[in-house]
């Protein structure tokens, strides 16, 4: 089976989406990529009953490989990161996580761009767009994305949900979550007053610290 060990993980990410709360049902989908080949969700099945040999496998064209289930609808999203999408500091990009998130949703229905209530803003970039307003699975909504994602690794889809991409479903996932919890926090403190921003300088300045974070 190919990429037996990346559908593997798709399985896994799959359903961690929806333990995590940041999907409902079907919604949502991912995806990784290992040289020009792509595993991706199928599209409308229960993330519970997945298994690896029902992850279908895809050419960055979007031609069938391997695997007997449709791809996600959003299919066009994901290829379009992989195909014309550059990570700021040049990393290669191997997953990508598209989430329907409740806070992050809400968001993308009020501004057009994520408030800096918070630092880990930087997780994505020196700010978080959001994309106007397409029909799911179109062109269009990848187009639109592409533009936000400009210098970053992460956007809100306008009415819709975000969409992150890493070196690995770890990493993507990572940012769909710093950036749901982000928004909570944005409309938590918005509930009850006017949230303080950090300024546009100080999440430039956490974006060159996050270069050297972690082990190495």
């Amino acid at each position: 089976m190919l990429l037996a060990e990346h559908r593997e993980s798709v399985c896994d990410y799959a359903r961690r989406m929806v333990s995590d709360g940041l999907v409902v049902g079907t919604s949502g989908n991912l995806s990784v990529r290992k040289g020009d080949l792509v595993a991706v969700t199928p599209t409308g099945v229960d993330y519970a009953s997945l298994r690896p040999e029902d992850i279908p496998v895809l050419g960055l064209d979007g031609s069938p490989v391997e695997g007997d289930l449709l791809p996600t609808s959003e299919l066009p999203m994901h290829l379009a990161v992989y195909r014309e999408a550059s990570d700021p500091d040049g990393a290669d990009i191997t997953a990508v996580v598209h989430t329907h998130s409740t806070h992050a949703v809400a968001v993308s229905t009020l501004v057009d761009e994520v408030p800096a209530v918070h630092y880990l803003v930087a997780t994505i970039g020196e700010s978080v767009r959001v994309a106007p307003y397409a029909t799911y699975g179109t062109e269009e909504l990848a187009t639109n994305m592409l533009a936000a994602l400009e210098g970053r690794r992460g956007c809100l889809l306008g009415n819709h949900g975000t969409l992150t991409y890493g070196a690995g479903l770890a990493a993507a996932y990572s940012r769909a979550q710093q950036l749901e919890w982000v928004c909570q926090v944005w409309l938590t403190a918005r509930s009850v007053g006017s949230p303080r921003l950090l300024p546009r300088e100080e999440i430039e300045h956490v974006v060159d610290r996050l270069r050297g974070y972690g082990q190495k």
